[in-house]
């Protein structure tokens, strides 16, 4: 038997896989993925298969892109593998 709190992430990734691929989809497994701290940071879309990720500064695009293996892999894993080809990370100006 597999404690609960192992069932309860797999069970959401499921459903929110199982939803259509919305604006809100998108930003809610950006949130996930990230945290609340870089997520105020950001703003991030889905054009194609490209996540385009809008930072406030240049200190967050850097983060972004030295963890960005680490937060593909948990988009992808709430969105599905073929969803997200790639991060693009862009300062706003």
């Amino acid at each position: 038997m597999l404690p609960l709190a192992q069932v309860v992430p797999a069970a959401l990734i499921e459903l929110l896989r199982a939803t259509p691929l919305s604006e809100g989809k998108v930003t809610f497994a950006w949130r996930t993925a990230v945290g609340p701290a870089l997520e105020r940071s950001t703003v991030a879309r889905l054009e194609g298969r490209v996540l385009v990720v809008e930072t406030t500064g240049p200190q967050w695009t850097k983060e972004i892109e030295r963890s960005s293996d680490v937060i593909l892999g948990r988009v992808r894993s709430l969105l599905g593998g073929s969803v997200v080809a790639r991060l693009d990370v862009r300062t706003k100006k």
